[in-house]
């Protein structure tokens, strides 16, 4: 399969509205290996290459370990992750999985009790844009460098 559109290339002014929301995600106070949890993981359920490549090399120059790298797809079943990397993680797939049940109580209150409403919005925030971007990668079939 080739390459698409470049989006950046043919609507400059909408890439650069989704560079906006990548600057004020910059100005969080979101861990930023938290961060690339939320982008490996939802990259890796909307099945865009382009972005579980990148962002996991980004985890690794963050200090992530290859082991962590490898198990984030099946979290639930590893030990490796603490209990506010799980709550992220579950976030994440609730809303990136939206259309099928929304994000549950269970998981929206355990966020608010790990995080509160602020981080709590930047976390969804966080999601919202990598959710984005992972659109706009698998639609024009963009390829990992």
């Amino acid at each position: 399969m080739s390459e698409r559109l470049n989006v950046g290339a043919v609507q400059p002014a909408a890439y650069q509205a989704m560079a906006a929301l990548e600057k004020y995600l910059s100005t969080t106070g979101i861990d930023p290996l938290h961060k690339e949890l939320i982008k490996i993981r939802a990259s890796q359920i909307n099945g865009c290459a382009y972005c579980v490549n990148a962002h996991t090399q980004d985890a690794r120059r963050l200090g992530e370990t290859e082991q962590r790298i490898n198990l984030i797809a099946v979290w639930r079943e590893s030990p490796q992750f603490t209990e506010a990397e799980r709550t992220i993680l579950a976030l994440t797939e609730e809303v990136t999985l939206i259309s099928k049940q929304g994000v549950s109580d269970d998981t929206y209150n355990k966020a608010m009790a790990v995080f509160g409403e602020a981080t709590t919005a930047q976390l969804l925030m966080a999601i919202v844009t990598i959710n984005a971007w992972n659109r706009i990668g698998v639609s024009t079939r963009m390829k990992p460098e």
